[in-house]
């Protein structure tokens, strides 16, 4: 999900009813109908029908249909359209992280540390310039532009453009990398590297930390 995206869908919890309405489906144990939910906050049911709709468009729920009459077959009714938590995880961060990423590959690093003659760091390292060169070849597939700018853009690295390169103003795993900073920072200089390579630029990624920056820099020096 793109952080634009995540923001419209918690943007849409602002309304009073709406949050509720949203607080009332989460917490209960088995999906809940309309009436059910006008019922339980004391609303007509045509607002609690516009509001669990307007949620189920953001994904913040799901539906599914269901007879509530437990009959079957002719006469048995239409079945109800019932509303319940959707799978979608929405996470906003301001500067934005990307700390799911980091949770995904250092968690596939150690699984194939497990299996090969890897250290984990090596592993780790892989895995991020692969993840790098991924992202470099589906960015290359659909964009138009300085695609290697949105990349950065859209994963939070908040690239500035200079006349040596290009510095990162935003670390997306800060609290990782200040604890950990050559694990971390190592990764990141392999995610970036992967990138260049996969979209052919001329630019190179190597380590300069910055206060207030990303430890990694790319330059054409």
């Amino acid at each position: 999900m793109s952080w634009d995206a995540a923001v419209q869908a918690v943007a849409v919890l602002e309304e009073p009813t709406r949050r509720r309405l949203y607080e009332y489906v989460v917490g209960r144990p088995e999906p809940v109908s309309r009436d059910d939910a006008a019922s339980a906050l004391g609303i007509p049911r045509t607002t609690a029908a516009f509001h669990l709709d307007k949620l189920t468009e953001e994904g913040l729920l799901d539906t599914c249909y269901e007879r509530r009459t437990g009959r079957t077959g002719p006469g048995a009714g239409r079945p109800a359209k019932l509303y319940h938590r959707s799978d979608r995880e929405i996470e906003i961060s301001l500067p934005e992280r990307q700390y799911a990423v980091a949770g995904h590959l250092l968690a596939t690093a150690i699984q194939d540390a497990e299996t090969s003659n890897l250290t984990p760091r090596e592993a780790v390292n892989q895995r991020a310039r692969e993840y790098g060169e991924a992202l470099g070849r589906t960015a290359r597939d659909r964009g138009e532009g300085d695609v290697l700018v949105q990349v950065l853009e859209a994963h939070g690295f908040e690239p500035r453009p200079d006349d040596d390169g290009i510095a990162l103003a935003n670390c997306p795993f800060r609290r990782l990398a200040k604890d950990h900073p050559q694990l971390v920072c190592g990764m990141n200089l392999h995610l970036v590297a992967g990138l260049l390579t996969s979209l052919d630029s001329p630019l190179r990624a190597e380590l300069a930390g910055t206060p207030g920056h990303c430890c990694v820099r790319l330059t054409g020096n």
